[in-house]
């Protein structure tokens, strides 16, 4: 069964950290790019992280300078460090594995469930 499976979410004061942890089965996990959304309301998801499959990383300009992705493609693991957190920051994380063709066989993308993230105080 192809999942992800993010964890880590939780309740956190105005200028603490938080890991965020998603990993992921039934897909080749080392092959695919990696990103990290957050939805706050309605249907659209922002978009904060990016990791490559050569761990080549990309942030929202929100993003930059406090949090920071990373893999471990032998535990089929992406995460997002967060620093600094700000009551903005409070949302659902999503974690996404983007598609990917190799030849003629396309993976799609595949979405985890989500997990919250307050931040207050």
């Amino acid at each position: 069964q192809v999942q992800l499976v993010e964890s880590g979410g939780g309740l956190v004061q105005p200028g603490r950290s938080l890991k965020l942890s998603c990993a992921g089965s039934g897909i080749r996990f080392d092959r695919r790019t990696m990103r990290w959304y957050r939805q706050v309301q309605g249907p659209q998801r922002e978009l904060v992280a990016s990791i490559t499959s050569v761990s080549t990383t990309t942030y929202a300009d929100s993003a930059k300078g406090r949090f920071t992705i990373s893999r471990d493609n032998a535990k089929n693991t992406v995460y997002l460090q967060m620093n600094s957190l700000k009551p903005e920051d409070t949302a659902v994380y999503y974690c996404n594995a983007v598609e990917k063709v190799i030849g003629f066989t396309r993976y799609p993308e595949v979405w985890g469930q989500g997990t919250l993230v307050t931040v207050s105080s």
